[in-house]
């Protein structure tokens, strides 16, 4: 199930937690981009919802998964605890401390940081 909700005049694209796991760039198309498209500027996605390889950057697919979301211009938010995936290593900490500095892509705890951060930084642009 997804929820559309507005924080400080944008838009967001909130996915259920038990949904299906985004594993292809398929899924980016069809669970995110599909879903979101016309409705709003930004998708919010439980960590949970992403394939373990989102986490391992060697992998490349939060490459994938995020240039596709940046070519539709629709902003991505990682919701969640993922501790774990950032105790084991130096790039994917590196990765999310340069992606929160951006406009694209954030890596935060829970819809409220996120509300939050779109007050301060409205629009997609």
């Amino acid at each position: 199930m997804t929820t559309i909700v507005e924080h400080h005049g944008t838009p967001v694209l909130v996915l259920d937690a038990d949904g299906p796991t985004i594993a292809e760039p398929r899924d980016v198309l069809d669970q995110l981009i599909g879903a979101a498209y016309g409705r709003a500027d930004v998708v919010a996605v439980p960590a949970e919802r992403l394939d373990e390889r989102f986490f391992d950057l060697g992998t490349g697919f939060a490459g994938e998964v995020t240039q596709k979301c940046v070519q539709y211009r629709m902003r991505l938010v990682i919701l969640g605890d993922i501790s774990r995936h950032t105790a084991t290593g130096t790039a994917l900490p590196a990765l999310i401390r340069e992606a929160n500095r951006g406009r694209h892509v954030w890596f935060l705890a829970d819809i409220d940081e996120l509300a939050t951060r779109l007050a301060s930084s409205p629009g997609t642009s």
